[in-house]
């Protein structure tokens, strides 16, 4: 009999620890506060960067993560975030592709007082804690500097542009446009919409190639289009060093390891490199700050980056994004590090 008491009693305080856990308190049962985190993708070397970041960030705060993954779908995100409010969430990290259709989740969220950080892409409106991304125009700024300083301002080149739709998509192909009208005039943009998609990027890359074969730069704004582009000029006879007349100059957005392989091989020219180790450092972090009621200000950061208000009630951490190249060069207003900088993400062992 007092075997099964016992047996009884451990049960009953094994049950009532799982409840706790699947309740709508947002604490676990081994005392971590509950938080939801939407990964928007796991089909590039960034995002799934990112991916591995999470976890070990989460660890240091003191986190139980809730994790699901979108593709890149907002009605996919739409129902994911239906799913962590169901386990009792504190706080959502998220990072919508599609800018403008989020609005309505966020205005769920508000209501039941879920605090959201977003990652990489800031919600056309709606209520967010902080947006943690890195200056996107700067991207595109620091891409046409590179391009037009390497072409001597004379030329053509492609803009690979990735979602219109997105934020990110608009910021990189509007600040790419405006610094080569302002800055190199006599050379031409061909500007082509890709969805982030890779086999749209090459087939559109391929066509353009073929109407205009001497094409000198390219501009990837996402490191998507990378395997799919070289593999094209290499089929041309394009993929040649530098010095050589038929190069074709390369700059891309993402700073992956890949990327700094094919600049230390000469096979590309230069990168933006965007920290997926620091957006999942400070999306958690900014979560936590919310859940505790912390009040954030805009200015500089104690990580070397800018607060700044976007718009009435929205803030964004600017994390530094450097333009990365073989030799660490400048490109007018532009400085880059070089490709073996070991503060790089993209050169962590880890």
């Amino acid at each position: 009999m007092k075997i099964r008491s016992l047996c009884a009693v451990a049960a009953g305080l094994l049950t009532a620890a799982v409840l706790a856990g699947c309740g709508g308190g947002g604490t676990s049962a081994t005392g971590g506060t509950v938080v939801g985190v939407d990964y928007p993708r796991s089909d590039t070397d960034f995002w799934n960067a990112y991916i591995k970041y999470v976890p070990r960030f989460a660890g240091e705060d003191g986190f139980e993560l809730k994790t699901t993954n979108s593709q890149n779908d907002v009605a996919t995100l739409t129902a994911n975030v239906q799913t962590m409010i169901s386990q009792g969430v504190k706080g959502v990290v998220m990072a919508p592709q599609d800018t403008a259709a989020i609005i309505p989740t966020l205005q769920q969220l508000a209501a039941k007082k879920i605090p959201v950080v977003s990652v990489d892409t800031r919600p056309d409106q709606g209520d967010v804690y902080m947006v943690v991304r890195a200056d996107n125009r700067a991207y595109g700024e620091k891409a046409c500097r590179f391009l037009g300083t390497k072409l001597g301002g004379h030329g053509k080149v492609v803009m690979l542009q990735g979602d219109l739709a997105s934020i990110n998509g608009r910021d990189r192909t509007e600040a790419f446009n405006d610094c080569m009208k302002q800055n190199f005039p006599g050379i031409t943009v061909f500007g082509e919409a890709t969805n982030w998609d890779a086999g749209t990027a090459a087939q559109k890359l391929q066509t353009r190639l073929t109407a205009n074969p001497d094409i000198k730069g390219v501009y990837m704004q996402s490191s998507f289009a990378l395997s799919g582009t070289l593999q094209l000029l290499k089929q041309r006879g394009l993929l040649v060093p530098a010095a050589d007349p038929k190069h074709v100059f390369i700059v891309s957005n993402d700073g992956i390891p890949e990327e700094l392989a094919k600049i230390r091989a000469g096979e590309m020219d230069a990168t933006v490199s965007q920290p997926a180790d620091l957006f999942a450092r400070y999306a958690l972090q900014y979560v936590k700050d919310a859940i505790a009621g912390k009040k954030q200000v805009p200015g500089r950061t104690d990580h070397d980056s800018t607060i700044v208000a976007v718009r009435d009630g929205l803030m964004e951490d600017q994390l530094v994004a450097p333009l990365v190249t073989a030799d660490g060069a400048t490109f007018g207003t532009v400085a880059s590090v070089k490709v073996d900088d070991q503060s790089l993400w993209g050169n962590s062992k880890s």
